[in-house]
């Protein structure tokens, strides 16, 4: 696995800040009232050299060193739903926990962690992939380039015979098709997978949860708060506003139904600003959500009470596993350079 120049500075920044006890020092500046961290999958460690969405994936063991350490802070895990109250009140010391996309692996691996740890959780449901359909694009690119020696793409070969190569394949195309319409980068991976021979069909039901497992995991001990992840996920803010609102406001009532349990918290995917912006946290709010998260970095302040639908995340990468780097993130001091000393970052 290759690691970006972007990534190993970010990783050495966090590195610093730990080294230098910034992280203390400057932790009664930076560090919010709390933070909702965002996980996605958790997993055992895989051996493939070639993992370009191995910042999406953390193992057993760093999301148990991860929940030790926030204790250890003397932080207090709270469910979701105690967050804007939290806010409005000014009450701090806490973080919450997030789990996006709805992960098979999250019910296997995660769930005996959070259950040791009596940690509350939220777990954010895109319903296409509760109902085995959809695309999980980025997995479609990752595995149309392991399967294959070269791409040709758009009148380019792009060699993929190594993993260095494999790795230059996938940057150069991910960068191209993210930069373009949503559905061009989606008709792309499926086309790609085609030509690779993988079958894309079987990606969603391999990776992620059915609404039966859904509703067993919603009945089990330590069961998460079930969240809505839009319905196809989407990059919102790409969209039309009729397709922003549907993909916002059916799957509140899709997954109520589904599952008999209220929906109360959203999730944008993707969830930076090219994603989700004003028009986003504005259906958000008014379709009922008690809360909203985007994935623009940063802690809570109380200033956010007033921005519900518009709340920041802290990342816990798969790139930067330690608890140096986790130590860091929860200081909040990375945020002050990233937000420009702003403490919301909400429009």
């Amino acid at each position: 696995m290759a690691i970006s120049l972007r990534h190993r500075i970010i990783g050495a920044g966090l590195t610093a800040v730990a080294a230098s006890r910034a992280d203390l020092w400057l932790a009664p500046l930076a560090r919010g009232l709390g933070a909702i961290l965002t996980f996605h999958h958790v997993r055992p460690q895989r051996a493939d050299g070639f993992r370009p969405n191995a910042l999406l994936e953390i193992t057993p063991e760093h999301l148990d060193g991860t929940l030790e350490l926030v204790r250890r802070l003397g932080l207090e895990i709270v469910p979701l739903d105690a967050v804007p109250d939290r806010l409005t009140r000014g009450e701090g010391g806490f973080v919450a926990l997030t789990f996006d996309d709805g992960y098979r692996d999250n019910r296997d691996h995660a769930l005996p962690v959070l259950r040791r740890h009596g940690a509350p959780w939220t777990m954010f449901v895109t319903t296409d992939f509760a109902s085995g359909r959809g695309s999980l694009w980025w997995v479609e690119l990752e595995e149309a380039i392991r399967a294959s020696d070269r791409i040709v793409f758009d009148g380019r070969v792009l060699p993929c015979g190594t993993s260095q190569e494999k790795d230059a394949a996938f940057a150069a195309l991910y960068a191209d098709l993210r930069a373009g319409p949503e559905p061009r980068l989606r008709e792309a991976t499926a086309r790609l997978c085609e030509e690779a021979g993988i079958d894309r069909a079987r990606l969603v039901p391999d990776l992620c949860l059915s609404w039966s497992e859904l509703d067993a995991l919603a009945a089990s001990e330590n069961a998460p708060a079930i969240g809505a992840h839009t319905l196809t996920h989407p990059m919102l803010a790409r969209w039309d506003e009729a397709t922003a609102r549907r993909e916002i406001t059916e799957p509140k009532a899709a997954i109520e139904e589904k599952l008999g349990s209220p929906v109360r918290h959203l999730a944008y995917p993707v969830g930076d600003p090219g994603s989700a912006g004003f028009r986003e946290f504005a259906i958000a709010r008014e379709a009922g959500y008690a809360t909203a998260v985007t994935t623009r970095p940063g802690h809570l302040f109380a200033g956010h009470a007033a921005h519900l639908t518009a709340l920041p995340r802290v990342s816990i990468n798969g790139l930067y596993q330690t608890e140096a780097a986790t130590r860091a993130l929860l200081s909040g001091v990375p945020f002050l350079a990233w937000n420009r000393g702003r403490r919301l970052n909400v429009g």
